[in-house]
């Protein structure tokens, strides 16, 4: 229970169901770590309240701790390499499917957890979570989960809010013991449901935007908090000029302005140094220096575990990318390395691809699972030189060849 729309109206929908229902409220971020304004009292509140009116049992969990270490602490180490990491992904990851969901099973001995994620897995389609009307079993789900099957993980129905990028790196365990009650809702609905419910409290606050202690403050404030200035020039990718000075090249990333005092065009982010601190710059929002159409990941996680069969006997396939969350999914055709990490080729060139953010694939509704961004190809502006340099070396091949006597 996050204290928002979503999480309230899942509780709703379990109960209604006949589900045994707890409601768990996780705290992740320590307020007096940092200055900025953090709204966990208040969620917290506003969870319990949910809980009360619903008539459920309520508890809160303390992740601080970890979250420094496995999520907060690596991202860091992230920024300083030069990448971009998603926090959302991480914290998924480590922390509300890894700690929670071993919380939830082992300590409260729940058969399952559940989410208002906007997503759906296959043991919705197979009941593996309907109840029954006789007295349930102790090991209703236990015994069911014994289905040597893995569970997929495919896009809710409301594919403006699906959220299954931020679910690409949990595992199948957890993936197994986990419901999706609002698989087959729209945001829509779910806020009506909440408003025949009489959840006033959660229905007037804003749409949450990511992580409580980044929110919407500004970022290079923040990160310098944690990490020293490194400061560096801003070097024109075109002519190699040095136009200015950033803080630290962590404080930036890909296809994002550069506040350059003194500058006539804006210019944009489109590759960092981290040896020199230098970060270039090129004018125009889409210069072909940050349009690349070849990634390689780390070794890729398969939410099945195991990658699909098409992909291992041919070591090639057919799927779609994205690396921002609701942004178009691309056609691509991924290749598996030895080492299970993969290439990823683009059907066309894509804005601003970065290292660390995750590649996630789908293949129709399907969430495959995602890997780390850790190469990118050749720019299009690199390429572009190229063909020009090889066509001049070719002009100058030819001037140089003597003619024959006419």
């Amino acid at each position: 229970m996050s204290g928002g729309v979503d999480s309230s109206v899942t509780a709703l929908l379990l109960k209604r169901r006949g589900f045994s229902v707890t409601g768990v409220y996780m705290k992740n971020w320590d307020p007096v770590d940092e200055s900025g304004v953090c709204t966990t009292e208040k969620d917290c509140e506003d969870a319990y309240r949910v809980c009360h009116t619903l008539d459920i049992p309520f508890h809160q969990v303390s992740y601080v701790k970890e979250y420094w270490h496995e999520v907060f602490s690596y991202l860091l180490k992230e920024y300083e390499k030069g990448r971009t990491p998603n926090p959302d992904i991480i914290c998924n990851k480590h922390i509300k499917f890894n700690h929670f969901h071993k919380y939830a099973i082992n300590t409260l001995g729940a058969d399952a957890m559940a989410t208002g994620h906007y997503a759906r897995t296959s043991q919705e389609d197979e009941d593996v979570f309907q109840q029954t009307h006789i007295a349930p079993s102790t090991t209703l789900f236990r015994d069911r989960f014994e289905i040597r099957n893995p569970a997929r993980l495919y896009k809710g129905a409301d594919l403006l809010k699906d959220q299954t990028f931020f679910l690409s790196q949990i595992s199948q365990d957890a993936l197994r013991q986990t419901m999706f009650p609002l698989a087959g809702l729209t945001k829509e609905f779910v806020k009506k449901i909440a408003a025949e419910a009489g959840f006033h409290h959660v229905l007037k606050k804003k749409e949450s935007m990511g992580i409580c202690f980044i929110g919407e403050r500004n970022f290079e404030n923040f990160i310098l908090e944690y990490l020293e200035p490194k400061p560096g020039n801003f070097v024109s990718i075109e002519d190699g000029k040095v136009l200015g000075t950033h803080k630290g090249w962590f404080t930036l990333t890909l296809g994002q302005r550069a506040r350059i005092g003194g500058q006539r065009d804006a210019m944009f982010v489109v590759d960092k140094d981290i040896t020199t601190g230098e970060v270039f710059v090129a004018p125009t929002t889409n210069h072909p220096a940050l349009f690349r159409d070849t990634v390689r990941t780390d070794r890729f996680h398969w939410l099945t575990v195991d990658p699909p069969p098409e992909l291992v006997k041919t070591k090639m396939m057919d799927c779609h990318f994205r690396f921002i969350h609701q942004m178009p999914l691309i056609p691509c055709t991924v290749t598996l390395n030895m080492n299970g990490s993969v290439w990823i080729s683009l059907s066309q060139p894509i804005r601003a691809l970065t290292t660390g953010q995750f590649a996630v694939l789908y293949k129709g509704d399907e969430c495959l699972g995602s890997g780390k961004i850790t190469q990118l190809g050749p720019s299009e502006y690199t390429l572009q030189q190229g063909r020009e340099r090889l066509m001049a070396a070719a002009r100058q091949r030819e001037e140089l060849t003597p003619q024959p006597p006419s």
